[in-house]
């Protein structure tokens, strides 16, 4: 399987929907980083359902996606390369232990094979776009994190640009029926808007990214219902 996926390209709707933390596959030359099942199965290694969410919404709004095939725990495609949790020796609960002895020529590979292809992709599909698009990125969530329970059912997170992230906000918090975050349960300065900034900040796009907690999301009618929730709030959308 390749390091990245780029579907509907010919879509044409004016956005790239991106999932940076679609899969957690870990090519067999890693052997499993180390693992266990549980732990290769956790939201530690991906964002469980992310990835069925961009596919149904860029269907929805006929526009091409972008998905990362590889673990986060491999490497972490958004993050920035100097990213000290890039490659990180533990994640939540779990010690990652082939990331602890990981030595230099082994990082290099890793972003060679994995990360660099990611972004090489992306860019290259955001300049074949025949109009600007907008980005937007979908992740997940879990719903309890350090022992904290969190109370948002979607987290809308943006940068210094919110102009797609008010506008987002207001037709979701119009609905009345979900408990919407503004930059939780994480935001930028976080370091986890790395992709969105890269691609998209840097170069005037608007740009926002979607947190869905992954227990809302863990069926197809699930996805489906919430790929149609993002189409709705982005409904009407102009830069």
């Amino acid at each position: 399987m390749p390091a990245v996926s780029a579907e509907r390209l010919t879509g044409a709707g004016d956005w790239v929907v991106i999932c940076d933390h679609a899969s957690n596959r870990i090519p067999a030359r890693y052997a499993g980083l180390g693992l266990s099942e549980e732990a290769r199965a956790s939201h530690a290694a991906w964002d469980p359902g992310a990835a069925e969410v961009t596919r149904r919404l860029s269907a929805s709004i006929d526009a091409p996606c972008v998905l990362s095939n590889v673990s986060r725990l491999v490497v972490d495609c958004n993050r920035a390369p100097d990213a000290p949790d890039i490659m990180r020796g533990q994640s939540e609960i779990y010690d990652i232990p082939a990331n602890r002895t990981l030595d230099q020529a082994g990082r290099d590979e890793r972003m060679r094979t994995a990360y660099d292809p990611f972004h090489t992709r992306l860019s290259e599909v955001i300049a074949a776009r025949p109009r600007t698009p907008s980005l937007i990125a979908v992740h997940s969530f879990t719903p309890v994190y350090n022992g904290i329970t969190r109370p948002w059912e979607i987290g809308v997170l943006f940068d210094a640009d919110r102009r797609l992230a008010d506008h987002m906000l207001t037709r979701l918090r119009a609905r009345g029926d979900l408990n919407v975050g503004e930059n939780e349960p994480y935001a930028p300065s976080d370091g986890v808007y790395w992709t969105l900034d890269r691609h998209g900040t840097r170069s005037g796009l608007p740009t926002v990214m979607i947190e869905i907690r992954n227990d809302l999301i863990s069926t197809e009618a699930d996805c489906t219902r919430w790929a149609r929730i993002l189409m709705e709030a982005i409904e009407g959308w102009t830069p």
